[in-house]
């Protein structure tokens, strides 16, 4: 087995200023579960939504969240936070390791338009490495909705996709079933954290490489353990799901699937679906 223990952290969230909720949480998991080696927190956790509120942009906390995982000794997912660059404002995971040294940025791919405006769309996916263990990858929030984004996690070499995640609206059983679609669709872990109390629903779900439900949490406060088995996900990637689908081999071998992806965006259909924007009242 190679395995490494992760603590992804369901937390009850006032809609905004919850650094402080944070930092304490991180210590007191810690503390009581010593073994733990990473920390994960859902999207937008400590400031909340609203791209434009300056006060809990990335820049403001990263010196303080570099500290924390040093402090703790564990890899650190501080879910997400608005980042303010040159090219615009993106929504950005920072991936901190053990040393507090930031190793990566996810930023969303697909901000979750009409709704999430002034947020650009990053432009690649993102992977980072545990060392001698395996490969992780951070899918936020409406990611999810895309699996051509969990593909690309899985091809970069993906064996475990965190997916910080701000949900308050009536669909949020419809991501649970994407959960469980997307851990079988790519053979590998996956761990959504939602929030819970002002910020979301909570419910949030960890599925393994087989599509097995880990965990499902309720909708109050729970942090929830799990020790991801990075040569489980081999295993099923090399023999299929079950013994029986290798997806990710056929995605590989398919000579046409290239010529496929290339002509989705050019299908005329798409233009037939009309602006992207939010539904007027009484609108037929």
């Amino acid at each position: 087995m190679n395995t490494f223990f992760i603590g992804a952290a369901q937390l009850n969230l006032s809609p905004t200023d919850n650094f402080d909720l944070l930092t304490q949480k991180s210590r007191s998991y810690v503390a009581r579960f010593p073994y733990l080696e990473m920390l994960v927190f859902s999207e937008l956790a400590v400031g909340g939504g609203g791209a434009l509120n300056d006060k809990y942009y990335l820049d403001r906390y990263l010196e303080k969240l570099s500290s924390l995982a040093s402090e703790l000794d564990i890899w650190l997912v501080p879910g997400s936070f608005y980042e303010k660059t040159d090219e615009g404002i993106f929504n950005t995971s920072p991936i901190f390791n053990n040393k507090g040294e930031l190793v990566a940025k996810s930023r969303k791919v697909f901000p979750f338009l009409p709704y999430e405006i002034e947020v650009q769309s990053g432009e690649e996916v993102c992977v980072f490495e545990i060392p001698n263990r395996g490969v992780m990858g951070v899918q936020i929030c409406y990611d999810l909705w895309f699996p051509e984004t969990s593909r690309a996690l899985a091809s970069k070499g993906a064996e475990v996709i965190l997916h910080p995640s701000l949900t308050d609206t009536c669909d949020r059983d419809l991501e649970k079933s994407m959960i469980k679609a997307t851990a079988v669709q790519q053979q590998c872990y996956y761990i959504d954290i939602n929030s819970g109390g002002d910020q979301g629903y909570g419910q949030s779900v960890i599925v393994g490489p087989e599509g097995e439900l880990i965990h499902e949490a309720s909708i109050g406060e729970e942090l929830m353990l799990v020790e991801v088995d990075f040569d489980k996900v081999r295993r099923v990637r090399e023999r299929g799901v079950k013994g029986l689908g290798q997806p990710l081999k056929s995605f590989r071998d398919n000579e046409n699937i290239q010529k496929i992806m290339n002509n989705i965006n050019n299908d005329q259909y798409f233009s037939k679906l009309g602006k992207l924007e939010v539904p007027k009242k009484g609108e037929q």
